[in-house]
């Protein structure tokens, strides 16, 4: 399978869940994004088309335990769900919707997620 078919399966798996899946500002949507080498997560409220937090292995928190010791991606992964989980429960986040953003559910993908309910988030 080549990368443009690829790109193309998951951008129509991310417009078939987004049509269905919405962020409000009492359940925001937890949207994650995964690259090569990073991944990204960010609490939506797509009523106001805010960005209530966001946390990625790019932010300093991260960025300063990676120095310290480095890790493989999943054990990356982990520590931007359990970043997210943090930043949102102090926004008073606690109950959220989950947006794969088109990424099949599994590795990384799924260890934000497990890592996020592991800290505090429902859904």
């Amino acid at each position: 399978m080549s990368l443009k078919t690829k790109q193309a399966s998951r951008i129509r798996r991310k417009r078939s869940i987004r049509k269905r899946i919405s962020g409000t500002a009492e359940r925001p949507r937890l949207s994650v994004f995964r690259s090569n080498k990073h991944m990204y997560a960010q609490l939506i409220n797509d009523v106001d088309g805010v960005t209530l937090a966001a946390a990625s292995t790019e932010s300093p928190e991260i960025r300063t335990q990676l120095a310290e010791e480095p890790k493989n991606k999943t054990e990356c992964a982990q520590l931007v769900g359990r970043l997210i989980a943090e930043k949102g429960l102090a926004c008073e986040i606690k109950d959220v919707v989950f947006d794969r953003n088109g990424f099949i559910y599994h590795g990384r993908v799924k260890a934000v997620a497990e890592a996020a309910r592991e800290a505090g988030l429902n859904f």
